[in-house]
């Protein structure tokens, strides 16, 4: 009875999966799609300005610019997989995902998340080179460089992201209520109802420690970069530095912490704000703020912005394809 029961479930989470409710009341519902909408449209805005600045001043074809331009691309996405659904579930009050949709939000979730990681990870390599080994920067990161590493984060993220799907989808599950406002790997895998869920738990587990080596690496290439800016002699050198690599930390450090408490906590059978809370933080803050704290305390990026929006005089923006300058 109980088998037949459980095939019961597993036929209809075929069909979708439920996903948490923020409220049941109308008048907040309309206030949840507001608030994402606002949300998404400030995002998707700010990155796509930041793109779109990148590619048409030239004076920005370098090395840094090329992999904060692949980062805001990577927050377009990010941003794109998950509100759009959540806006759309709350505009029309409904919970329902189908299975198909589930997955791929799964696969494209993490698959850009972890490009996240692997970005910060890579652009913290780059201000060590850059300030550390300037004699050695433009043999370093040369144009070949740069476009191996970027296509090596896309690539390795996307396996990763395949893996990932592969072994959270690949056991049954005993429910289809989802206590997450989108399909993410902890809270479906709440509902698995064998064992065979534990091979994602140790893949979570060793993704876990990979981020944890990019977390130490990204500290210890910040304690070099340090120690060599405390050897500039002029003031103001060393502001400029200070203020470009202190965001970069301070931000990877709200992403990482939250998203390994979020992942690593203790599971509960309920949803819990604490859930909610961290994943909010985790999948809406990084996207948002990058725009901000990457580029506008940027004098270079704060001069190509203002072109972009005609603030100091109109251009016509050059569409050439991006070249990298050494």
């Amino acid at each position: 009875m109980l088998h037949k029961e459980q095939d019961r479930v597993n036929e209809s989470s075929l069909s979708g999966f439920l996903l948490l409710e923020l409220s049941d009341v109308r008048e907040l519902q309309i206030l949840h799609f507001i608030g994402f909408l606002v949300f998404y449209l400030a995002a998707v805005a700010g990155n796509l300005l930041i793109i779109s600045a990148v590619v048409s001043d030239p004076h920005l074809h370098t090395p840094m610019y090329f992999f904060l331009m692949n980062l805001a691309i990577q927050d377009v996405g990010q941003v794109s997989v998950v509100f759009p659904k959540a806006m759309a579930n709350s505009l029309m009050s409904l919970r329902h995902i189908s299975y198909p949709g589930c997955v791929v939000q799964v696969l494209f979730f993490i698959f850009l998340m972890s490009s996240d990681l692997f970005l910060l990870t890579v652009m913290a390599y780059d201000r060590y080179v850059a300030i550390c080994d300037p004699l050695h920067y433009e043999m370093l990161m040369n144009k070949q460089s740069c476009i191996q590493m970027v296509s090596a984060v896309w690539v390795s993220s996307f396996f990763y992201g395949v893996l990932h799907t592969g072994g959270t989808f690949a056991t049954p599950f005993c429910s289809n209520d989802i206590n997450q406002f989108f399909c993410e790997i902890p809270a479906l895998l709440k509902l698995a109802c064998s064992d065979f869920h534990l091979a994602e738990v140790w893949v979570l587990l060793a993704s876990s420690s990979i981020g944890l080596g990019c977390f130490i690496f990204i500290v210890v290439t910040y304690v070099y970069i340090f120690t060599a800016v405390l050897r500039i002699p002029s003031v103001q050198g060393r502001q400029k530095a200070f203020s470009t690599c202190l965001p970069h930390l301070g931000v990877f450090s709200l992403y990482a912490f939250s998203v390994y408490f979020a992942y690593l906590k203790p599971t509960s059978d309920s949803a819990s704000f604490l859930d909610l809370a961290f994943t909010m933080i985790y999948s809406m803050v990084p996207p948002l703020m990058n725009p901000v704290i990457y580029s506008m305390r940027n004098k270079e990026m704060k001069h190509a912005l203002a072109k972009q929006l005609c603030l100091r005089h109109c251009f016509r923006p050059n569409f050439s394809v991006l070249v990298l300058q050494r």
